[in-house]
Formats: structure tokens, C-alpha cells, sequence
């Protein structure tokens, strides 16, 4: 699949917004009160990461790296867009120029195997949040998220063509 910078561009610009939408919904959940992923976490993991430690008993107890809270944000940013290619590598570049919604929810829904089968187990929560108190809520939160995220896939793709 060869592609222009226009497409490349389109493809950045839909992951970005999606990751933003995803973002206002959890600023949304923190209003009422409802935990969610705290991004200096997800930066701490990524810093031991790259250092050989992808497991941790617990990602809050594991010693805290420079610039975790920074490196948590472009590493979501960077998931965003790297979920947005995985929509455009199964749907093919025409859906950026004539986005529709039911394979951005999919790709949302295929997405939080990410955090239930990877990012979970490996900060400590366990495989599908398993070893927290309420799995099945957390579970529920992810696939949430998630929908919300392919949404936000599908909005940042038709505001982008309103645009042009």
C-alpha cells in the first residue's frame, strides 16, 4: 500500500483526534468520580520497559522514572495513531476519504485486547484486571474506552473531510 502525504497526514490526524475524544471522556469520568488510568503510570511502565522490566507487582509501588507523566501522554498519543493505521491497514485508505462507523467501533473493540491482555497483566492488575477488586467493572470501563475511541475514530475522520 503505497501512500501519499495527504493520506499519512489524514491517518495522524484521525488518530490524534480519536485519542483526544477518548481523553475528553475521561476528563468526563474523573468529573463523576470514576477512576481511570493515571498516564504517569503508563509512562513509568513504558520507562522500565525499555530497560528490560515488563512486569511489575504493582506499577504504583515500582520506583518512578524522570519525565513518567510526559512519556505517558505521547505514548498514548502514539497508541492513538498506531490504532488508527490498524483501521486504515483493515479497511484500506478509502475509508479515511469516506469514513463510516461500524469498523472504527470494531477497530475500538479490537483495541482494548491492548490494555486487558498486555498493559493490565503487565502493571500488576492481571489479565483482564483479574487481581483488583472490581475486575469485571474494570473490564468494563476498558471496553467503554475503547467504544468511545472508535467513535472518536470515526468523528475525527468526518470532521476532517467536512474540512476540505
Amino acid at each position: 500500500m503505497e501512500l501519499s502525504i495527504n493520506t499519512i497526514a489524514r491517518i495522524i490526524i484521525v488518530g490524534v483526534g480519536a485519542t483526544a475524544i477518548m481523553d475528553l471522556w475521561l476528563i468526563l469520568l474523573k468529573k463523576l468520580n470514576i477512576p481511570t488510568l493515571n498516564f504517569a503510570f503508563l509512562g513509568r511502565w513504558v520507562g522500565h520497559a525499555v530497560k528490560g522490566q515488563w512486569f511489575h507487582p504493582a506499577i504504583s509501588k515500582t520506583a518512578p522514572i524522570q519525565g513518567e507523566l510526559a512519556l505517558g501522554w505521547c505514548t498514548h498519543y502514539a497508541i492513538g495513531i498506531l490504532f488508527s493505521i490498524l483501521l486504515i491497514l483493515i479497511t484500506g485508505t478509502a475509508w479515511l476519504y469516506s469514513p463510516t462507523l461500524l469498523p472504527a467501533l470494531l477497530v475500538g473493540l479490537i483495541t482494548v485486547t491492548a490494555p486487558l491482555l498486555v498493559l493490565q497483566p503487565a502493571m500488576g492488575a492481571g489479565l483482564a484486571s483479574r487481581n483488583t477488586p472490581t475486575p469485571l467493572r474494570n473490564c468494563l470501563k476498558s471496553i467503554i474506552n475503547h467504544l468511545v475511541f472508535g467513535g472518536g475514530l470515526y468523528m475525527s475522520a468526518w470532521l476532517v473531510n467536512a474540512s476540505h
